[in-house]
């Protein structure tokens, strides 16, 4: 790729060494403008059609946005119908602001005035392409003759305004966008947007929106900070102007450039939806919005049912939301690694055994359930994950809150799945494979009924009796033992049916259910004859029995091992 580099001229930006972005945040959100409608709907291979917009409008209102680009009204009788149709049927609050788009041409201007009648609020949003690229190759004009169209298209929209607010008292704003702003030489901006601000009698009380579009992202983020806060000091009387911003998404850095630019100034965005688009896209109003969110500015948008707007955006666009988008995608909330994995187990106990006001789970920046995300996929189970993720799916699944110490070996029962699976398991798979390999586990010793009680006459180290059944490779044994506590008791009277070499570690245990059918789920680890540790899980109403049961089911399991 050398040589073909070489065609590829270097994007030179503004001269500005005093910046001052660099040192602000953003700590109020923007006006939204959705461009879902025009923007997003002329990207489309199929446009919407008239019941999609309808709904499509419906979920941007009830998200909040009080600015919407509905259409192009000039551009086609399909998108002049669909105006008509919103101002007719009455599908427009009070409180929202239609926006219409039209070239800087007569004809068009006209044609859209007669398409807003009736209407309440509407912003005219007007433009010509403005950059040096554009100039030289497509409109073959110097800088006067492009501010000319500008100016023509400025002086007919006030004549056609004066006009129509006389008549009907309709409350019209303007818009003006100077297309390919970011190709377009800066001071040739300001000079061009304050002769429309001069035509438009823009004031402090009566502001136009200047709307600066990277229509074709060509630079770092940086670069278009740099350019509207360049804009910003150099345009007279700042406060007749409201500065908009409309970034695309070539480069791949639409959010980034929309993030910095409203530290550089900007007070206003432009944007669609997952950030669909011409090309590779708009800024992403969900992500830029969301981010926000997280840092505790909110962004006046309600997002809290994403997947709800996620399947209605897909439904009218025909595209897919990708699994990997921020805050939305299918698998944003997930965790394969298994390091991931056990920070974000830990997360989630650090904040149930805190009760902290902070969201604080490593990896995870936002709340799932903030925007109705469920916590149930937030671990995956592949055989990449680590020892922590399977312990916490039975945690979140079932209520089971595996010991520390058995991680590592139903992780590796896990693993040993997956492996043969190849593929991720769902948690009712984890479920499954659990009590296949603890709960239900039949092997060699059954427990059946029995009896532990106090011994009052005998010594201290053995006045716990355990006398029960119990099936060895299908014969029943009545057995006894004593000892310091149900569990020596219990291993005293396994030694005399041949069971030795196994001694009692540890085990932990908990309620899984509650009321009068209450049970409990104990999880004992033994130390086998060879020395290795192994686990074995018992449930029972009586958590004694519960631990019995544990012993045996680690017995068994031991047993299998050493078959194999």
């Amino acid at each position: 790729m050398q040589k073909p580099i070489k065609k590829y001229i270097p994007f030179q930006g503004v001269s500005l060494p005093d910046r001052t972005w660099p040192d602000k945040t953003t700590t109020q959100p923007p006006i939204w403008c959705s461009v879902d409608l025009r923007d997003g709907n002329q990207a489309l291979v199929t446009p919407m059609q008239l019941e999609e917009k309808l709904l499509l409008f419906t979920t941007l209102v009830k998200i909040g946005f009080k600015e919407i680009e509905v259409g192009f009204p000039s551009a086609s009788e399909t998108e002049y119908e669909i105006l008509r149709t919103l101002i007719e049927d009455h599908y427009i609050p009070d409180d929202v602001t239609i926006q219409v788009l039209v070239q800087a041409r007569p004809e068009l201007i006209e044609k859209t005035f007669e398409a807003v009648r009736g209407a309440k609020n509407v912003i005219i949003h007007f433009y010509n392409s403005t950059s040096t690229l554009q100039r030289k190759v497509v409109f073959d004009k110097e800088m006067d003759g492009i501010t000319k169209i500008a100016v023509d298209g400025a002086k007919l929209i006030r004549e056609l305004t004066e006009k129509e607010v006389a008549k009907s008292g309709m409350n019209i704003r303007y818009e003006y966008s100077p297309e390919s702003f970011t190709g377009t030489e800066t001071d040739y901006a300001v000079e061009i947007c304050e002769a429309v601000l001069d035509t438009l009698g823009a004031t402090a009380e009566k502001p136009v929106i200047i709307n600066l579009p990277s229509t074709v992202e060509m630079s770092t983020p940086n670069t278009y900070a740099d350019q509207i806060e360049y804009f910003c000091r150099k345009l007279k009387d700042r406060s007749r102007a409201i500065i908009s911003l409309h970034p695309h998404n070539d480069r791949g850095e639409g959010v980034a450039a929309a993030e910095l630019a409203l530290m550089a100034g900007g007070e206003r965005v432009e944007g669609t939806l997952f950030g669909n688009g011409e090309r590779t896209g708009n800024v992403d109003i969900v992500t830029l919005a969301l981010n926000m969110y997280t840092h505790n500015v909110d962004p006046k948008l309600d997002f809290s049912h994403i997947n709800r707007i996620k399947r209605i955006c897909e439904s009218v666009t025909k595209m897919k939301v990708h699994e990997r988008h921020p805050y939305a995608g299918e698998l944003v909330f997930t965790a394969f690694s298994g390091s991931h994995q056990d920070a974000i187990r830990k997360g989630f106990k650090y904040m149930a055994d805190t009760n902290s006001r902070y969201w604080e789970v490593p990896y995870l920046p936002i709340n799932p359930a903030d925007i109705h995300r469920e916590y149930e996929p937030v671990i995956r189970i592949n055989s990449q994950s680590g020892k922590g993720g399977a312990a916490f799916v039975m945690q979140q699944a079932v209520g089971y809150y595996l010991p520390k110490e058995m991680h590592p070996e139903f992780g590796h029962i896990v693993k040993e799945a997956a492996d043969q699976y190849g593929d991720e398991l769902s948690a009712s798979q984890i479920v499954e494979l659990f009590n296949k390999e603890y709960v239900d586990f039949q092997g060699n010793y059954q427990l059946g009924k029995h009896r532990v009680y106090d011994n009052q006459e005998a010594a201290e180290d053995s006045n716990t009796v355990f006398e029960g059944d119990v099936k060895a490779g299908g014969t029943d044994v009545h057995i006894i033992g004593s000892g310091n506590g149900p569990i020596d008791a219990f291993f005293s009277a396994l030694h005399k049916i041949g069971v030795d070499g196994y001694s009692f570690i540890n085990y932990h245990e908990h309620a899984i259910s509650q009321g009068s059918n209450s049970k409990a789920i104990s999880y004992i680890e033994l130390a086998k004859p060879d020395g290795k540790h192994i686990f074995g899980v018992g449930i029972h109403p009586n958590i004694n029995t519960a631990s019995l049961l544990g012993i045996i089911n680690a017995i068994n399991r031991s047993e299998k091992s050493l078959e194999k």
